[in-house]
This record gives structure tokens, sequence and C-alpha cells, in this order.
């Protein structure tokens, strides 16, 4: 059983055909334990209304979506806890700590942040946390 942790660049294709969307949806399938800080329903919130002023998704499947993905297998993780060493981590990487946020909650856990996000993955992994993170189009 694998432990991830999945950031909000990833939980997007759940919802929506985009790059890495069927690698994205794996994870919802097999014997993983995925596990988010709750902030990440908030920016989820934020995709979604973006995609509703570029017309791209009307508000009642907006709603479809949020009732949806907290019924998904997903252990939420408050992120306060999280804070502090995400400022830190941010700071010294010059990353954003939203960002951190998943990537400590990764560490604490011995997971594995799951990412699509590619700016902050090259970032990332080549230093100290190379063992936390995985690409998205990486998983087995």
């Amino acid at each position: 059983m694998s432990i991830y942790v999945v950031d909000a660049s990833v939980a997007a294709k759940w919802f929506f055909e985009e790059d890495h969307t069927e690698s994205a949806r794996r994870l919802l399938g097999g014997n993983n334990q995925l596990h988010v800080p709750d902030f990440l329903l908030l920016e989820l919130d934020n995709v979604l209304c973006k995609k509703i002023r570029l017309q791209e998704l009307i508000g009642k499947d907006a709603l479809e979506i949020r009732s949806a993905l907290r019924t998904f297998p997903i252990t939420r993780h408050p992120f306060g806890m999280l804070m502090d060493p995400a400022f830190e981590l941010a700071h010294q990487t010059q990353s954003s700590p939203y960002d951190c946020l998943y990537l400590v909650l990764a560490v604490l856990l011995h997971g594995e942040l799951v990412t699509a996000d590619r700016r902050f993955y090259n970032i990332h992994s080549p230093g100290p946390f190379s063992n936390y993170l995985c690409w998205v189009e990486d998983l087995l």
C-alpha cells in the first residue's frame, strides 16, 4: 500500500480532461492511501470559480464536483499544523507556501507528494525532498 499526498494540480485532473488526467485518475483505484491538507478544498473551489468565469463550467456542475470530492477516499489533515514548516520551506526555496503545505504533509506521513506542477517538481526533486516527490506520470 502506498501513501500519497495529492496536490490541487492532480486533484483537479480527476474532474477535467487535461494533460495527465489518466495518470491522476489511477490514484483513485488500487490500494493507495490518499491524503491532503484540508486547504485542498479551497484550492479546488478556486479552480472551479475560475472555470465558471471562463465559461468552461456551469455553477450546477461545480456544485456536483464539490460534493463528489467530499466523498472520495481521501484523508484530510488540518493545515494549521503544517503552516510553520511550510513557511520555512517556502522561504528557503522561493516556493509558494500553499504548495509547500503538501510537501510538508508528505514528509510527515513518510509518503510521496504526487504533483503535476512542473515548476514545483523541478525545484524540489533534485534536492533533499526527492524521496517525497512523485511526478504524476511516474505513478506505477
